[in-house]
C-alpha cells in the first residue's frame, strides 16, 4: 500500500495530460479555414522542433557556468539517487543552447558517468548499522528490468510526445514525489533528535559495576563495529552471482537495441525485437519477485520479524505488482524526461523503509544501468555530440564521487540520514521548478504561434 501514492502521480498525469489533447486536436480541426498558409507554417514549426541544435565546445561564459550547474548538480543529484537529469535538461537548453531532445540524450550521459562515480565511491562504503552489502541486490534485481524496459518505451515516445504534455507530466510526477520526500524527512530528522538526545544521556551518564554513578565517561558499545580495509569492504560489498544477473540483463537489452537499430521503424523486424524485451524484463523480475515473497513467507510462519532486504514493508502479490508498475511507469516518464527513472525509484525506496543511505546507493546502482542504456539508444539514434558528452561526462565523472564523499562525511559528522532525503527533496523540487516553468513557456509560445502541439507520427520519427 505505501507505492499508491506514487502510482496514482503517474496515471493521474498521463490521464489529465492525454484529456487536454483531444480539446485541442479538436480545435485545430475545427479551424481549417486559416487555409494552406497555415498548414505550411505548422509543419515548418514541427520540423524545427525535431532540428538537431548542437553548439560547438569552445571556452566561454555558457560553458563556464555549465561546468558549475553540471558539477553541483550532479553532485546533489547523485547523493540523493535521482540522478539531476530535471536540471541538465534547462541548463543544455537554455545555457548551452541545445534543442531539447538533444539535450535530454546529454542529460544521460552526464547521468551514467555521476552513476558510474558514485557506484565506485560506495563499493567502498560499509553498511551502516548492519553486516551486509550496502548495495541491495535484491532490490536492484526487483527494479531494474522493470526500468530499464520503460526506459527503452520513453526513448521510443519521446520522439512523438507533444512538448506540453511532457510538461504536465513534469509538474504533476516532480511536485507529488518532491513533497512526499520531504514530509518523510521531517518525520526522520525527528526521530534522529529522538536517538541523538538519547545516546548523549548514555554517554554523559554511565553506572559502573559497584553501582557508583559516573558522568562524561566515554560510552563503548557492547558489540564494537569490525574494522575493514578498503579492498575487504569492496569484495564484500561485491555479490557476483547477483551482478552477473543484472550485467545479463543489461546485455539482453542493449543487443536488443543494436539489433533494431539495423532495422526499419514499424516493419514486422522491429515490432519482434521489440516484443521480446517484455518476457525478458518479466522474466527477471517474477523470478526476484517469487524470492522476496517466499523469504517473506518463510520469515513470518518462523516468528522472525527481521525484514526482507530493507525493505520494511511485507511483499505480497499486489505490493510486488506495484513495484512493477512503479518501476515501468517510472523508466517511461524517465525516458521522457532524460532522467534516469532516480525521480522514482529514489522516493520509492524510501516510502518502502529502506534506510537512506542504502536507498541512495542501490538507486544510483540501478541508475547506471537504466543510463547507460539509454546513452546506447541515444547514440544510435546520433542524438548527441561525442566532444560535448565527453567534457560533460568527466565534469559528472568527478561530482559524483566527491558529493558522496562530502555528504556522507557530513552525515557521519552530524548523525542525520535525513540529510540525503532533503537533498533528494530539494533536486526533485528545483528539477520541476526549472522544467516546469520552461515548458510552460515554450508551450505558451507554440500556442501563441499556431504551432502544431499535437502527437507527431510515431513510425516516420523513430
Amino acid at each position: 500500500m505505501a507505492t499508491k501514492w506514487l502510482v496514482f502521480y503517474l496515471l493521474s498525469g498521463f490521464s489529465m495530460a492525454v484529456f487536454p489533447l483531444f480539446i485541442i486536436t479538436h480545435y485545430q480541426e475545427n479551424h481549417q479555414q486559416l487555409g494552406k498558409k497555415f498548414l505550411v507554417s505548422s509543419l515548418h514549426s514541427t520540423l524545427s522542433e525535431t532540428q538537431k541544435v548542437w553548439p560547438k565546445l569552445e571556452f566561454g561564459w555558457r560553458i563556464v557556468v555549465a561546468t558549475i550547474i553540471g558539477f553541483l548538480g550532479s553532485a546533489f543529484g547523485t547523493v540523493g539517487g535521482v540522478g539531476g537529469g530535471g536540471i541538465f535538461v534547462p541548463m543544455l537548453t537554455l545555457i548551452v543552447g541545445f534543442d531539447t531532445k538533444s539535450a535530454a540524450a546529454l542529460s544521460k550521459c552526464m547521468i551514467m558517468a555521476a552513476s558510474a562515480s558514485s557506484v565506485w565511491y560506495n563499493l567502498r562504503v560499509q553498511h551502516p548499522c548492519r553486516d551486509v552489502p550496502i548495495l541491495d541486490y535484491d532490490l536492484a534485481l526487483l527494479f531494474q528490468p522493470m526500468l530499464m524496459l520503460g526506459i527503452t518505451l520513453g526513448v521510443a515516445l519521446s520522439v512523438v510526445f507533444p512538448y506540453w504534455l511532457i510538461t504536465v507530466l513534469i509538474i504533476i510526477l516532480f511536485l507529488g514525489t518532491s513533497s512526499r520526500s520531504f514530509s518523510r524527512g521531517i518525520m526522520m530528522w525527528k526521530e534522529e533528535t529522538i536517538l541523538n538526545t538519547e545516546l548523549t544521556k548514555q554517554q554523559n551518564t554511565f553506572v559502573n559495576s559497584r553501582g557508583e554513578l559516573l558522568i562524561d565517561t566515554e560510552y563503548e558499545p557492547l558489540c564494537p563495529k569490525e574494522e575493514k580495509s578498503a579492498m575487504q569492504i569492496m569484495s564484500f560489498n561485491l555479490n557476483w552471482k547477483r551482478l552477473l544477473l543484472l550485467v545479463i540483463v543489461w546485455v539482453s537489452f542493449v543487443l536488443l537495441q543494436v539489433l533494431k537499430n539495423d532495422v526499419a521503424a514499424c516493419t514486422t523486424w522491429y515490432w519482434v525485437l521489440n516484443l521480446i524485451q517484455f518476457p525478458v524484463a518479466f522474466g527477471v523480475f517474477g523470478y526476484e519477485a517469487v524470492k522476496l515473497y517466499e523469504e517473506g513467507r518463510k520469515r513470518k510462519i518462523t516468528g522472525n520479524t527481521q525484514s526482507v532486504c530493507e525493505a520494511s514493508i511485507e511483499f505480497t502479490p499486489i505490493t510486488l505488482s506495484f513495484c512493477a508498475l512503479c518501476g515501468l511507469l517510472g523508466g517511461t516518464v524517465g525516458g521522457l524526461l532524460g532522467s534516469g527513472g532516480g525521480f522514482i525509484l529514489g522516493p520509492l525506496l524510501l516510502e518502502i523503509g529502506v534506510i537512506p543511505q542504502v536507498a541512495s546507493a542501490t538507486a544510483t546502482f540501478v541508475m547506471l544501468f537504466s543510463s547507460s542504456l539509454s546513452v546506447v539508444e541515444f547514440y544510435f539514434l546520433k542524438r548527441f555530440p561525442i566532444t560535448y558528452a565527453l567534457y560533460l561526462m568527466s565534469v559528472s565523472l568527478l561530482a559524483g564521487f566527491w558529493g558522496q564523499y562530502l555528504v556522507r562525511k557530513m552525515v557521519v559528522f552530524l548523525k542525520r540520514a535525513s540529510l540525503i532525503v532533503f537533498i533528494l527533496s530539494a533536486v526533485i523540487f528545483a528539477s520541476a521548478l526549472t522544467m516546469g516553468v520552461i515548458g510552460i513557456e515554450k508551450t505558451v509560445h507554440m500556442i501563441n504561434n499556431h504551432e502544431f502541439v499535437g502527437f507527431l507520427d510515431f513510425c516516420s520519427n523513430q
